[in-house]
């Protein structure tokens, strides 16, 4: 079995030992996701997605989290349509590539960290790990969440998570099925690996069609529900005073001054 590992990425690596590939964030130190590594993971996932032999895709986060969230200075008005573009891009080509995706949630699983995580097919994460959405709490919200969190954990934590920002920790993720299962930081490589080999003793063509079928049904409701989530974003959210003040207030460091329009 050979590995080949690519270096023509800055903001990710990644191993492909087929049938696996292995993709990890690399932005240190909390793998913020910026324009840059967005432009980079639908690079990758193409790459991956056009070698039939490879059935299973794993993400993880270089060093203590996965994913502190997308940088929210791209968040400002000159900046957020084509961030939103570029970062639901990579959404997309996770939902929709043939292979099993699966993530690795330690540490910080925030904002769009959390978002690229909780649409793959299974989810480790560490008894230890933060999960949160914190969206809200700059004066917006999260688009991915909004249309695709409800169908994973019920409308009813979807909204305690969506509308108060608050922070769980994987052991809660995992009990309400944000995360598949969660163990001790030392054991999460373990279980990955276990599943990782059920995987890879099926078939390739099996496990793309049998995913297919399984999504078929949510995939036309994922698509449209963010295209409308995108809309309500761009002509709505951003353009209140609070969204813009949120973001200003993270960025300068202090408390955001509501104004409630």
């Amino acid at each position: 079995m050979l590995t080949a590992t690519s270096t023509k990425y800055d903001r990710l690596s990644i191993e492909i030992q087929s049938p696996v590939a292995r993709l990890q964030l690399k932005n240190p130190p909390l793998n913020i996701i910026d324009i840059p590594m967005m432009e980079e993971l639908v690079s990758a996932i193409a790459d991956v997605e056009a070698q039939p032999e490879i059935s299973v895709l794993l993400l993880s986060g270089a060093g203590k989290s996965f994913s502190a969230g997308v940088d929210v200075a791209a968040h400002t008005p000159d900046k957020v349509a084509s961030m939103l573009e570029r970062f639901h891009a990579v959404v997309r080509a996770v939902v929709a590539t043939k292979k099993v995706t699966i993530a690795k949630a330690h540490g910080h699983c925030l904002g769009g960290g959390a978002e690229l995580a909780m649409v793959c097919d299974f989810v480790y994460a560490s008894d230890d790990a933060q999960w949160g959405f914190p969206e809200i709490q700059l004066g917006c919200f999260p688009p991915v969440a909004v249309t695709a969190l409800s169908a994973l954990i019920g409308q009813k934590r979807a909204a305690d998570l969506i509308l108060t920002g608050r922070t769980i920790g994987g052991a809660q993720a995992a009990a309400i099925g944000l995360a598949t299962k969660s163990v001790a930081g030392s054991e999460v490589d373990g279980e990955i690996e276990d599943t990782v080999r059920r995987l890879c003793a099926l078939s390739p063509a099996a496990l793309a069609i049998t995913k297919k079928a399984s999504y078929a049904w949510d995939a036309i409701h994922f698509d449209k529900g963010l295209a409308r989530a995108e809309k309500v974003y761009l002509d709505e959210s951003m353009k209140t005073e609070d969204a813009n003040e949120g973001i200003r207030a993270f960025i300068e460091k202090r408390t955001p001054v509501w104004k409630g329009r």
